[in-house]
């Protein structure tokens, strides 16, 4: 496939796939009430599945990521998509918690991680040029999925109970994920064979064990879990914070919904200064006003303050995260880029997993939220010095030509 239109077939795709699986996943926060009403389950027991999702994201991104480089990444998604839809059937006919918490949170979190990392490696294997944007396009994508599956779940909830709302959605999920999993493709470089993959410099004959050891790669795994450990906290438990403030479920429902919304620009906005600036330097100076913007939720009491912070808050942490892919493959060869992205996912979803818990212990302990934002801040000041730690690899310089 040498067709270089192909390339933004390849993003399509990528954004398509993961709106899906992100929606399928999260498509519990909308299924919790009618699940504990139907079942007598505890709602804490419900939601903990959520918890396992994202641990069990972390454990398996770097494996898909790897196993992506050696086969490709089209068997890998493939295989995801069909277990996300199997799972989503078998979860709706649970008939225990454990059960429950088996299939939709450790399985269906687990095929979830098989999207990610495959795909975002697959697009940066594509673009040599605009990649920053290429990147932004298939998390957008990705970012989609509050704003088209939930309310999709939203309503067929509504009509039909939460096991054949799972079972209509299982169907969906196979329906669009499988046939577009079959339009992915590898790189044109990796088809062509290593001598013709792009990779020059001193990191071209990079080995596995020596990329995970390496400084840069360290690097941005620790980046990203601070990154994501300051925007976890913030993103599950405003919704409660502007509730305990005086302001009205739907009103502090609508704050979550604008920081998402102003999360798809970001990521646009992001990709494209970062293919004018430079990926690390859109980076630093992102993850700074997210710690900032994070510490920002501390002073405010009425909507509107809430809405000014959640718009910059939305559009900046989701703005930063493709960046991570961009780095990842201006300084790792393609050949290892699912094992290095998969590494960086791992990482992002332990610090996702930090927030829940994180919240409502200081919540518990404090009868406040005030600390969980300045303890935000402070992790969102970590990811920025880290950041700029970072030092690429050095540049290849071009072989003299013959006289």
């Amino acid at each position: 496939m040498n067709n270089p239109r192909y390339r933004w077939v390849i993003v399509a795709a990528g954004g398509l796939l993961g709106c899906v699986a992100i929606g399928g996943m999260f498509s519990l926060p909308v299924l919790l009430q009618p699940i504990a009403r139907d079942t007598g389950w505890s709602v804490a027991g419900i939601s903990s599945a959520m918890t396992i999702g994202f641990l069990a994201m972390a454990c398996c991104s770097m494996a898909w990521g790897t196993l992506s480089d050696r086969i490709g990444a089209r068997p890998v998604v493939l295989t995801g998509s069909i277990v996300i839809a199997a799972s989503l059937a078998l979860a709706s006919r649970a008939t225990s918690l454990l059960e429950f918490q088996l299939l939709f949170g450790l399985i269906i979190g687990a095929a979830t991680s098989a999207i990610f990392a495959p795909m975002m490696a697959t697009v940066t294997g594509w673009f040599e040029t605009q990649r920053s944007l290429a990147v932004s396009l298939v998390s957008a994508g990705m970012g989609m999925a509050p704003l088209t599956m939930s309310p999709l779940v939203a309503r067929l909830v509504s009509t039909y109970d939460w096991r054949t709302t799972m079972q209509i959605l299982a169907v969906v999920v196979a329906s669009i994920m499988i046939p577009v999993a079959l339009l992915v493709r590898r790189p044109p470089a990796l088809v062509r064979g290593a001598a013709a993959s792009g990779d020059t410099g001193p990191q071209s004959e990079m080995s596995i064990s020596q990329a995970v050891r390496s400084p840069q790669f360290i690097i941005l795994l620790a980046t990203n879990f601070f990154c994501c450990a300051t925007h976890s906290g913030p993103i599950i438990h405003t919704v409660s914070y502007a509730i305990s403030c005086g302001i009205p479920l739907v009103a502090a429902v609508s704050i979550y919904s604008l920081e998402g919304l102003a999360g798809l620009g970001g990521r646009i906005a992001f990709g494209l200064l970062g293919d004018r600036f430079g990926a690390k330097r859109v980076l630093v100076l992102g993850l700074l006003v997210q710690a900032f913007g994070a510490l920002g939720y501390v002073f405010v009491r009425e909507l509107a303050g809430f809405y000014a912070v959640a718009a910059l808050f939305g559009f900046v942490y989701a703005g930063v995260m493709p960046l991570y892919s961009v780095l990842a493959r201006e300084n790792f060869p393609l050949k290892i880029m699912g094992t290095v992205i998969g590494g960086t996912a791992m990482a992002g979803s332990l610090g996702m997993a930090t927030g829940p818990i994180a919240g409502g212990l200081i919540y518990d302990t404090f009868s406040s939220y005030a600390w969980l934002y300045i303890g935000a801040w402070g992790m969102g000041l970590g990811a920025f010095l880290m950041a700029m730690c970072f030092r690429p690899f050095p540049k290849a310089r071009a072989a003299p030509v013959p006289a």
